[in-house]
């Protein structure tokens, strides 16, 4: 299992935050952020949002460590991404 991470550079509500990604599977994301014990509630399209304090948890987990753009990048490439706008699967 490869999960990746993206720098906390992307602020929102007075925090820091990464996105953690799979390029394999939603499923694989899922099981990586429930061993990591984020909620289900953080997965938000196609990522999940980790908040700069629990960064080096998921590192530590596993989550390989990635620029930004390579996230968007890995993502594309899978047939995972799911930029705004477009109608979800369910996940």
């Amino acid at each position: 299992m490869t999960v990746y991470i993206d720098p906390p550079t992307w602020p929102g509500h007075g925090r820091l935050w990464s996105h953690l990604v799979s390029d394999v599977s939603y499923d694989e994301l899922h099981l990586f952020a429930e061993e990591l014990g984020v909620p289900r509630r953080a997965f938000e399209r196609d990522h999940y949002d980790i908040p700069s304090h629990r960064y080096a948890d998921a590192v530590a987990a596993g989550a390989v460590e990635v620029r930004s753009r390579e996230v968007v990048r890995l993502l594309t490439v899978a047939g995972l991404r799911r930029p705004k706008g477009r109608a979800q699967e369910p996940s």
